[in-house]
């Protein structure tokens, strides 16, 4: 299964209220496991950034001013070709990431997304209820490393592989990325030109010593002796091991 974790910064809470994104990241999940493959890009908000927005993100209207728009190429399609038709994972994501998101595409006139969404906020309410649930804290009572989140403050792509920690270890910890399903190719393996070949058991290479010791098996012989010659042991050749 195809996941993606991803978080955003913007300028301000609503998009309603003239506030844009600025930065978008995402990490990829296969089967509860982090790959590797990330998306990330900066986006020029078209307006100015509001100093308490600043302070979380640390990213200044200067710095972003020669960023792509959020509709250009390398941002919007392709952060939507990169999702493709993954389940996404957000941090409070339905109440604030998706929500964004949906209306920046809209504004844009791009297709919205109808990606199945799960919310870690949500799951961590129901597994601790009452125990505070922000990210910090997740990764806090996980035993997570945000010394690099402390220093530098929030980043999209950086929060996002905080998240995926943080997510596996809500759905499972170590457990995440084992996969116990069986397929239709099982006892087989698939070589570089695709074709599937049947997978051929190593020989050991020496022979295992014996678990049964001398004493043990003149014991048991003993007793067989007694059965008579009908007996199993007989008949599957006196074989204790």
């Amino acid at each position: 299964m195809r996941q993606i974790v991803f978080d955003l910064e913007t300028t301000g809470f609503k998009f309603s209220e003239g506030h844009r994104i600025v930065e978008i990241g995402a990490i990829e999940l296969i089967n509860g496991a982090i790959t590797g493959r990330n998306f990330h890009s900066y986006v020029n908000p078209e307006r100015d950034m509001p100093p308490d927005a600043q302070r979380v993100h640390g990213l200044s209207g200067e710095f972003l001013k020669d960023k792509p728009l959020f509709a250009d190429e390398e941002v919007a399609p392709a952060f939507r070709a990169f999702i493709d038709d993954a389940v996404l994972i957000a941090h409070n994501g339905i109440g604030f990431d998706v929500p964004f998101l949906q209306a920046e595409l809209k504004a844009a006139r791009l297709a919205t997304m109808e990606n199945k969404i799960i919310d870690t906020l949500h799951l961590a309410r129901r597994k601790f209820p009452g125990a505070p649930a922000s990210l910090d804290a997740l990764c806090s009572r996980f035993g997570i490393d945000t010394k690099e989140r402390e220093r530098d403050g929030h980043g999209a792509l950086l929060d996002s592989r905080l998240l995926a920690e943080v997510y596996i270890e809500l759905t499972g910890g170590a457990q995440a990325g084992l996969d116990f399903k069986r397929d239709d190719h099982e006892g087989s393996q698939t070589t570089q030109n695709g074709r599937v070949a049947k997978r051929v058991a190593r020989v050991r290479p020496q022979a295992l010593a014996p678990l049964v010791t001398t004493a043990e098996r003149e014991a048991h012989e003993a007793f067989v002796a007694e059965l008579g010659d009908d007996c199993f042991w007989r008949r599957a050749g006196n074989d204790p091991g």
